[in-house]
């Protein structure tokens, strides 16, 4: 599982907020805190706010019902400090987690440095021969999702006037663009190579991260997901 925050921002810039005003307690940086299984590259969930370990457990709560309180074999991030707290939190048994540091010279990454926080090396090493996503400790996954990701919401783009104006819009477009990506998504790094043509041009399946997850077993449409109904809503 790879940890990160991506930043955006709602109705004006941080720097113009007056926190003596209590509507600009809702305006400013507002940072996606994304949980992600590099794995089967799925959101396992994703918290909006300003960063800070409440968001962080906030989030961390909801992936460990999802697994069920199992740990995850590695976990990466960062170096934000709040990271290394909350999860030692969240799993005080078998956690194995490390952090990642770039060096960066005139706007490129020239080193990077990786520490182990929790866990052994052995449970490092023995984690990386059991992952099909890598052989090294990174957070490269999660930072190439970030990438999709403000492309698919232009809300999020850099430099952009397509800025939110409203908070609860903004975190609601956040929570449909990353579950949509789960279920409607194709990602061409999941696709697998097709046993029998039925067509003569067809050489590969799509697969979308919930089918790769096991969680569906086919890309939905957002016809499909749209018109699901909300357990505990339906009437």
């Amino acid at each position: 599982m790879q940890l990160d925050e991506k930043w955006a921002f709602v109705y004006r810039k941080q720097r113009e907020c007056d926190l003596e005003q209590s509507d600009d307690h809702r305006r400013g940086d507002c940072w996606d805190h994304v949980a992600f299984d590099s794995e089967h590259r799925l959101v396992l969930g994703v918290c909006c706010g300003k960063r800070s370990a409440t968001r962080i457990l906030k989030l961390l709560r909801r992936v460990k019902k999802q697994l069920h309180d199992r740990p995850p074999r590695l976990v990466t991030s960062d170096e934000f400090a709040s990271y290394a707290t909350v999860l030692k939190l969240i799993w005080t048994k078998r956690l194995t987690y490390a952090t990642v540091r770039k060096v960066r010279e005139n706007g490129r990454v020239t080193q990077v440095h990786t520490r182990i926080v929790h866990g052994t090396p052995r449970a490092v090493r023995e984690a990386l021969r059991r992952s099909t996503a890598s052989r090294s400790i990174n957070t490269s996954f999660l930072e190439r999702h970030n990438g999709t990701d403000r492309l698919r919401n232009a809300r999020k783009v850099r430099r952009t006037y397509r800025f939110s104006k409203d908070w609860d819009v903004h975190e609601a477009v956040t929570h449909f663009c990353a579950y949509t990506y789960n279920f409607c998504w194709c990602v061409r790094s999941l696709r697998t190579r097709c046993r029998r043509r039925t067509q003569p041009a067809r050489r590969f399946h799509p697969r979308t991260p919930a089918m790769s997850a096991g969680l569906s077993d086919h890309g939905w449409t957002l016809t499909e997901w749209l018109s699901r109904p909300v357990p505990g809503l339906a009437n």
